[in-house]
């Protein structure tokens, strides 16, 4: 009963914006944003509405006889917090903040207080207080005149409740620029990493795709790993690697990345940009989508934006998966796997029940050693180390030994063969 005092009363509102030309079908997306709220342990979600508007109004984004509506609900429902699934500008939840008597956050402050929930590496939670310290700075305005007392979300991206803003955003950036050279110190240990790993010849798997697509139960299936794996949005957040031995095929790293959403806030895109740099460096990305939702294929789009914008180019070799086939009805069931059987690079699968697996594995290793090639070397008898490389890589197919060395046929890929010529 203690806890239940300490739960904060939340209502979800999202506003279909006639104007707006990028709007989301408000229904499901109404619904993600309820599921976004729920995801933080801290609230209780008591009400949510679709709130239609020919346009946002500029200082309250409701109009008047809305806000009037929304503040009584509010009011008899004992709501807490407010949040918006949009953009709302300072001025904006400043005036509806007055107007309502509670808190309210956006979009971008409910994803920030789920990142700030799950960061547990190091590197994420540095990354998450450089992007809610990126957002706080936009929430500086000198339209605040309640500024005297605290205010904010769940405290993550709370403001600092102090009057003096030019002062404040100047502590804001001298924090961010200690945080980012703590960051950098980070990345730099990563790095390290990430070039011994580059010596080993396993090439990178990275999984990617909306949140909740079912990533980590992939990822658990095929790695025995425990991975958080929940039906809830952004259950993981650092990401892991692990190394697999696939049936008839080479070993890999798989890699099991935070999931995309749409409107990923830009703080974030920004300061996640180094976790995905694994995606950046992957031999093979694998899309995994949640086939039985009904926004699968907006989904699927917000996906492939996000990879855009981290620098992904399209020639990089990429399968799509489409999980939780063992939610669809016969007939969507029937179609999904008469057009994965019709198409090469698309598997339907389940994560849960197994099925379809064996064939992914099958093509991910076709993928990875249709890119490997035959070549003859010839090396001197002082070439030892070079020798015992191509042993200890698993890349020789035969050796003959000559009067001046060995004459070596190998069968490797272009990046074994340039790590080989780096030696």
């Amino acid at each position: 009963m203690e806890h239940d005092r300490t739960r904060t009363r939340a209502w979800v509102l999202h506003p279909e914006i006639k104007s707006d030309e990028q709007r989301r079908v408000p229904e499901p997306a109404l619904a993600e944003a309820v599921s976004l709220a729920v995801a933080l342990p801290d609230l209780d979600v008591i009400g949510s509405d679709i709130v239609r508007l020919p346009r946002a109004q500029p200082g309250l984004l409701f109009g008047s006889g809305k806000i009037e509506e929304l503040g009584e609900r509010f009011h008899d429902a004992e709501v807490e917090l407010v949040l918006i699934d949009g953009p709302v500008t300072p001025v904006q939840q400043r005036n509806l903040e007055k107007a309502w008597n509670v808190k309210i956050l956006d979009r971008t402050g409910l994803i920030l207080e789920i990142f700030s929930d799950r960061a547990r590496t190091r590197e994420g939670v540095l990354q998450v207080e450089m992007a809610a310290l990126s957002y706080q700075r936009t929430r500086l305005v000198r339209a605040w005149t309640h500024l005297e007392r605290q205010r904010g979300g769940l405290g993550f991206v709370g403001g600092p409740g102090e009057t003096q803003i030019e002062a404040d955003r100047r502590a804001i950036d001298d924090q961010l620029v200690r945080l980012r050279r703590q960051l950098e110190k980070v990345i730099k240990t990563r790095t390290l990493h990430r070039a011994a790993r580059a010596k080993v010849p396993y090439p990178i798997v990275a999984l990617v795709g909306y949140t909740n697509a079912g990533k980590s139960t992939l990822f658990n299936r095929l790695t025995g790993a425990e991975v958080m794996a929940k039906d809830m949005l952004f259950a993981t957040l650092d990401p892991t690697m692990r190394r697999v031995e696939l049936p008839d095929g080479p070993e890999i790293i798989l890699s099991d990345t935070v999931g995309f959403i749409s409107n990923l806030p830009t703080e974030l895109v920004a300061a996640f940009r180094a976790t995905l740099e694994e995606v950046l460096g992957a031999d093979l990305i694998v899309h995994v989508r949640d086939i039985s939702h009904d926004e699968t294929e907006a989904q699927a789009a917000d996906v492939e934006t996000i990879l855009t914008s981290l620098g992904v180019d399209e020639d990089r070799p990429r399968l799509e998966v489409w999980n939780k086939i063992d939610l669809l009805n016969a007939d969507e069931r029937e179609a999904a796997l008469a057009r994965a059987d019709r198409e090469a690079e698309i598997f339907a699968i389940s994560a849960i029940t197994g099925e379809g697996i064996t064939a992914l594995l099958a093509e991910v290793a076709e993928k990875l050693q249709g890119t490997r090639r035959e070549e003859t070397l010839t090396l001197s008898f002082a070439e030892g180390d070079k020798r015992a490389w191509l042993y200890r890589h698993d890349v020789v197919r035969s050796e003959e030994q000559t009067e001046d060395g060995f004459q070596i046929a190998v069968l490797w890929t272009d990046k074994q063969a340039s790590q080989f010529a780096a030696i």
